[in-house]
């Protein structure tokens, strides 16, 4: 890697260890990364602004950094209070990028991926044509995600009824044209493969003891153990028949087999695909 790749994977360090505290959101940034790069693709974006996106996707939540984990590991429905906190992360993603050099890839999904057409979005109530387009996609595939994926307080609602979610509100909460398309992807069946997958062709897996991801990677063989970052269980990944699935063990794992790991295989990969791109002027 040259010195522009690695300012560029230190950026994906930053996301994945963000991403590394909840241990029910595995695989959320690259979904969100890669809808987004899909979305605006097959709106015909430029192939670097098409970078420049996924990127941004990837790197949308990194100021919940400053979350505490009683809040983001919530089981229960947030009161207003602590969705106020929520409500920082964008203005605190964006000052934590503030001095990076390649900060401005990144820095309008980051802060307004939560902006909406109606103006009813945070952090700055920005509307219509103020709200760039990266925010635009990333919030559509953020949202999207989140709709589909299973938090701590409920279950991932189906495809179809997320699709039909952002249908209804097209040009209130979803930029109307960019959703629109999105709704297309998603009935045509061009983002299956990314669904309920934590990297490509690797399927979420669940604690089947207390319900989080446990997220399973390429490098995973057949009777390696994982473990569930939320109870400590640990299961063995089973890789028979050409299908990847994990059985509990009945054992817990050990405080260094519960620490947080980042897949550096996978960001090298991003980074990459990235770097092909995008201008990396520093």
């Amino acid at each position: 890697m040259n010195h522009a790749e690695h300012l560029l994977k230190s950026l994906f360090v930053m996301a994945s260890m963000v991403e590394a505290r909840d241990p029910y959101t595995g695989g959320h940034l690259w979904r969100v990364s890669q809808f987004s790069r899909i979305l605006a693709k097959d709106g015909g974006l430029p192939a670097n602004e098409v970078s420049r996106i996924a990127l941004g996707g990837f790197l949308h939540d990194l100021g919940k950094i400053s979350v505490p984990d009683a809040i983001l590991n919530k089981p229960d429905k947030l009161t207003a209070e602590e969705y106020e906190v929520i409500k920082t992360h964008p203005e605190v993603g964006s000052r934590l990028l503030a001095d990076h050099p390649l900060a401005e890839l990144a820095r309008s999904a980051i802060l307004s991926h939560h902006e909406t057409p109606d103006g009813r979005g945070y952090p700055h109530g920005l509307s219509g044509p103020a709200i760039s387009v990266d925010a635009s996609i990333v919030g559509i595939c953020d949202a999207f995600d989140a709709m589909t994926s299973t938090r701590p307080y409920r279950k991932g609602m189906p495809t179809g009824k997320a699709l039909g979610i952002i249908q209804e509100n097209l040009g209130r909460q979803f930029h109307a044209a960019w959703g629109q398309r999105f709704v297309r992807l998603g009935e045509s069946g061009k983002l299956d493969h990314i669904i309920g997958h934590s990297e490509q062709g690797i399927p979420l897996q669940t604690c089947p003891m207390c319900g989080p991801t446990i997220v399973i990677n390429r490098r995973h063989l057949h009777g390696d153990h994982v473990y569930c970052r939320s109870c400590g269980g640990e299961a063995s990944v089973d890789r028979s028949g050409g299908r990847l699935s994990i059985a509990p063990t009945g054992r817990r794992g050990s405080m260094r087999d519960l620490e947080p790991e980042i897949d550096s295989n996978l960001l090298d990969e991003l980074v990459r695909g990235s770097s092909r791109h995008l201008a990396l002027a520093v």
